[in-house]
């Protein structure tokens, strides 16, 4: 097994987390839930695609060991407890998360590449560092996922998780192919933002 980990500077893998988390936390807040709920959606977006994914590729699950993730989530659940909800929500949010979402779609991949999963396997591990704790969070809201959605999420995620795997197979430099995949899986989620760029729904008649 390889022992040569993804590292991301500690300050911008947190400032990640705190966004995914405030999502969670402006959804309760939108729910009008109580604080120990908002909490709940804060943690579980901020940390839920990250935790299946080492379950899944036998790693040690992250936040447990980072001293720091939880108490961040939970910091971000206190500030949108505390400030009006407006001030949160908009398009700076969405491009935050959109940062988030193509960043740590790269990370989950390079991780499960440092565990010798096999580049498809690894490239879905991306996908799921990056979405699965917003599908998490809206199933416990009672409210359609992400992935029952047509606008492009997953798939901005799934192409940051596939360059980022291609780079490696290459052998190319590692920092240039994780720069190079998060920003197309940013410039793709940023189309869907500004252009409202959406997946074809399945059309066919039946007959």
């Amino acid at each position: 097994m390889s022992t040569v980990l993804p590292q991301i500077p500690a300050v911008l893998d947190l400032a990640g987390t705190a966004v995914f988390a405030l999502t969670g936390a402006l959804l309760a807040a939108r729910l009008r839930q109580t604080f120990v709920t908002m909490a709940f959606f804060a943690l579980i977006t901020g940390v839920g695609g990250g935790s299946v994914r080492d379950l899944l590729i036998g790693a040690p699950v992250f936040w447990v060991r980072d001293p720091w993730v939880a108490p961040v989530c939970l910091a971000v659940a206190l500030i949108a407890w505390f400030t009006p909800r407006k001030w949160w929500e908009g398009e700076l949010l969405d491009w935050a998360d959109a940062a988030g979402l193509a960043a740590y779609a790269v990370l989950g991949t390079a991780k499960a590449l440092a565990f010798a999963i096999a580049p498809v396997p690894a490239v879905l591990m991306g996908v799921i560092t990056g979405c699965v704790g917003g599908v998490i969070r809206d199933v416990l809201a009672g409210r359609p996922s992400i992935i029952m959605r047509p606008e492009i999420y997953v798939t901005a995620a799934a192409l940051a998780s596939a360059l980022c795997a291609a780079g490696a197979w290459l052998g190319l430099p590692r920092e240039a192919s994780w720069t190079v995949a998060a920003l197309a899986g940013f410039a793709l989620r940023g189309l869907a933002i500004t252009r409202g760029l959406a997946l074809p729904s399945y059309k066919r008649e039946e007959g």
